[in-house]
């Protein structure tokens, strides 16, 4: 049985989602972003009690089909963000190939459920990837940017800034400081 996730972002996601599997008994076959497929069919108790379990991570079981269709989308626009090379097409003809639907009904329908447009998801997408990069990978800001394939530097730190509100250069210092001992700050405290 096929059953859709909204809000799944990232590795973790799937974590969390194959444990409250597990929690319930339920045996999964395949875990993608947005979709999972398990062995058995799920009861509707079940199902509820499963997305009660996920929904105190911010995830949640989608019901209706815009809102699958809406999964499919994300899900679409994150492995477009996450190619190793520059996508070939731009990303309307890449949704609509992969989706096989026209590209303005998918942003209509995009639009009406979501309440944003389908650029605004992929920037925000990419602000949070390069975030985590930043953060927890030993990334420069230009390989960065061309990892989420950004035309130049300061492209990207635009982007970057306009959407965060902070310079890029700002969550870098962040990673630095993270990594001082206990010992190092308690000698900054004391100058």
């Amino acid at each position: 049985m096929k059953i859709y996730i909204r809000n799944m972002a990232c590795e973790s996601c799937k974590v969390v989602v194959e444990k409250a599997l597990i929690k319930f008994k339920l045996h999964p076959i395949k875990i993608k972003l947005g979709e999972v497929i398990i062995k058995e069919n799920i009861k509707a108790d079940k199902k509820k009690a499963l997305n009660n379990e996920i929904k105190k991570v911010g995830l949640e079981i989608v019901e209706n089909k815009g809102g699958v269709l809406i999964e499919e989308i994300k899900r679409a626009i994150m492995d477009y963000v996450n190619s190793f090379n520059k996508p070939k097409n731009n990303l309307s003809d890449y949704l609509s190939k992969k989706i096989g639907y026209d590209y303005n009904y998918l942003s209509n329908i995009f639009s009406e459920i979501e309440g944003s447009t389908i650029s605004f998801y992929m920037n925000t997408y990419k602000m949070e990837r390069s975030k985590e990069m930043i953060l927890f990978e030993e990334y420069s800001l230009s390989e960065i940017a061309e990892k989420l394939h950004y035309n130049n530097l300061s492209h990207f730190s635009a982007q970057f800034k306009k959407i965060t509100g902070f310079p890029a250069s700002y969550f870098k210092k962040l990673k630095i400081n993270r990594r001082k001992t206990i010992h190092e700050l308690s000698i900054e405290s004391k100058l």
